[in-house]
This record gives structure tokens, C-alpha cells and sequence, in this order.
């Protein structure tokens, strides 16, 4: 059972490890980032399922050489050759998770891609930033009825609506969009988290973040903007890759996990009920009481009225009310004034 619309059903907020090209070639890393993305909390573990071939084709042409950035210099074609992860292992990895108790998740970057994924069980599928626009790989994805996570970097609000629009021709609405910005790293005056809240009062569906910026503030901030997802790149130290660049060691991601878990449970509300601490606090808020012994017949004045901690008299509001009157009784310094002296 795939647990994202339980889990965003119940308003917790559902964690994802990219793990991408950070197994480093690497089988036994792959599932060790598997193990310590399970042992840190997160809800499921993503891969991406592609070729070289299935991305691009093997050219030399300027058009697919990148410039600046990361990866400035890589050829297109070698850059998924080194960052892929072999279909082979896949099988493999989704075991893993699911002997960690852990969701698997990947992303399919053409339509024998999702074949395979179907084979071998998978239960959602993520549709990447790039491919957002790809209308015909969303539909056949979509086709299958399953989960539907789109991130939404370079997006406009027409083209996440086209893809959400090809999800449903297809009769699926089980989508959860991703704000994401499509750097990397993502600087964090371009990160945009603010229009969460607006795309998830545009689409009508649940939003989270996709997250390719150092460290986890801009998690916690999305969280508190309505983000029910979390997705962040995750890798083991000293093994380099193409991602390791942008990705978050997984003892960081441990603590990214328990700040957006805490920061779900702060941002809850309204609710001005008090809790059991609080109740027990209000006695030391302010309240009415004798600061000099008061005979009976005596007036009531600010010389032997004040609005004082503990909070055992009646509230400071009814000072004015109390002021000029007599006082029925003996009063000692100390002592409470109570509602029957109004």
C-alpha cells in the first residue's frame, strides 16, 4: 500500500529521499542510502528510471553540450550515462524499501519506462520538473490509475494546468504537485515557496515542495505554507556523484525530518483551546486583589485595589466596577477579591 494520500489525509506531511545519481554506481550504496533514508524517517525512497537513450541521443553538437552551472561542459548524453540507475537494480532497491517499511517511488522519463515500473509493482509515479510539459508521457503514466507527483519547476500556471488536465482526461485525480525551482543548487530568493498557498487554492489538489536548496529552512517554511510533500535529494558522505553537489548528508536529513514533522505540529490550528500546560499557567496570570487590609464599610480605591499575580481573584477587568464601592466585609492584605464583592 502506497501511503501518500493517507498520510496527507491524516495532515501529516509525507517525506521523500531523492536518492538519484547518489548511489555513485554503486548497488550495496544504493541500498544503504535505502537503510539510512528509512532509519531518518522519511516515508519513501525515489529513484529515476531512464537511459542515456530514453533522455537524448548521443551527439556532439553544441545543442547538447551544457553550459555554466553544475554539470558546465558535460555532454547531455554522458551526463545520464554516468547519473543513471541501471534497471537491473531496481527490483532490488523497491525490496529494499519495503523491507525498511518505506515507500519506493520513481520517476519515469518515457513510456517503456513506465512498462518496466509496471512490472515490477510500482505504485506512484513522480513526473520530474523537465518533463512537466511532456503531456504525452503524463497521460500514459496517468493512464495507470496510480498517484500522480508532478513537480512544477519552470512552470507556468498554464502548463501545470495542461498536466493536470492530462491526468484527468485520463480519469486520474490523485495528484500532488511539487513547487520546485529547477536550480542547483536553488538560491533561496528564487525558491518562490510563497506561492504554495496559491497553487493549492488555483488547482484544488495538495502541493508540496521539491526542494534542490542547502539545507532544510525552506522545508520548514514550506510546511508552514500548506506543503503536505517534502522531497529532498539525500546521498552518503564521501561518495561523489553528479547530484552530491546539491544533496543533503542523510544525518542532516534526519534532523530536516524531525523539523518539518515539528513544524506540521506547530503551524496546526486555529484552535485557542488551552492545553494542560497552559491551563495550569493561568494561575499566575493577573488578577483583583487586597494590597491592604480592608475593613468592612470601607471604600474600595487604587491604594488598596491593584490588578496583581497570582490569578486566584476576578479578572482585572472589573477593577472600574469595584472602585467606590464599600466592601461587606473584612478583607485581609493578601486576599483574593471575589465576584461577590460586585
Amino acid at each position: 500500500m502506497f501511503h501518500l494520500s493517507e498520510k496527507i489525509t491524516n495532515g501529516e506531511v509525507y517525506i521523500i529521499a531523492e536518492m538519484s545519481a547518489n548511489h555513485g554506481g554503486s548497488l550495496e550504496h544504493a541500498l544503504e542510502i535505502v537503510r539510512g533514508a528509512a532509519a531518518a524517517g522519511a516515508d519513501c525512497l525515489k529513484i529515476q528510471t531512464y537511459t542515456a537513450d530514453s533522455l537524448t541521443i548521443d551527439c556532439d553538437s553544441e545543442h547538447f553540450k551544457i553550459k555554466g552551472g553544475l554539470w558546465d561542459g558535460y555532454k547531455l548524453y554522458d551526463l545520464y550515462t554516468d547519473a543513471g540507475t541501471p534497471y537491473e537494480w531496481q527490483a532490488q532497491i523497491k525490496k529494499e524499501c519495503e523491507d525498511c517499511g518505506m515507500d519506493f517511488l520513481s520517476t519515469p522519463f518515457d513510456r517503456d519506462a513506465v512498462d518496466f515500473l509496471e512490472g515490477i509493482g510500482c505504485e506512484a509515479y513522480k513526473i520530474a520538473s523537465f518533463e512537466v510539459v511532456d503531456i504525452p508521457l503524463i497521460e500514459y503514466a496517468a493512464s495507470k490509475g496510480k498517484p500522480m507527483i508532478m513537480s512544477c519547476g519552470m512552470a507556468s500556471p498554464e502548463e501545470i494546468a495542461d498536466a493536470v488536465d492530462a491526468c484527468h482526461r485520463m480519469g486520474n485525480t490523485d495528484i500532488v504537485l511539487l513547487k520546485c525551482c529547477s536550480e542547483y543548487p536553488a538560491d533561496p530568493e528564487d525558491m518562490h515557496v510563497g506561492n504554495i498557498p496559491d497553487m493549492i487554492q488555483r488547482f484544488g489538489i495538495p502541493v508540496g515542495l521539491s526542494d534542490h536548496s542547502a539545507g532544510s529552512l525552506a522545508d520548514v517554511v514550506a510546511v508552514s505554507m500548506g506543503a503536505c510533500v517534502i522531497e529532498k535529494h539525500v546521498k552518503l558522505e564521501g561518495v561523489e556523484s553528479a547530484d552530491s553537489a546539491f544533496s543533503m548528508s542523510l544525518p542532516d536529513f534526519a534532523a530536516m525530518v524531525r523539523d518539518v514533522r515539528a513544524a506540521r505540529v506547530i503551524g496546526k490550528g486555529p484552535d485557542y483551546s488551552l492545553s494542560p500546560g497552559e491551563k495550569s499557567s493561568t494561575v499566575f496570570r493577573r488578577s483583583l486583589f487586597a494590597v491592604c487590609d480592608i475593613k468592612a464599610g470601607e471604600v474600595f480605591t487604587e491604594e488598596n485595589v491593584r490588578s496583581i499575580r497570582p490569578g486566584y481573584g476576578i479578572p482585572p477587568k472589573y477593577l472600574k466596577d469595584l472602585l467606590g464601592k464599600t466592601s461587606p466585609r473584612d478583607i485581609r492584605r493578601g486576599e483574593p477579591l471575589t465576584a461577590d464583592l460586585l
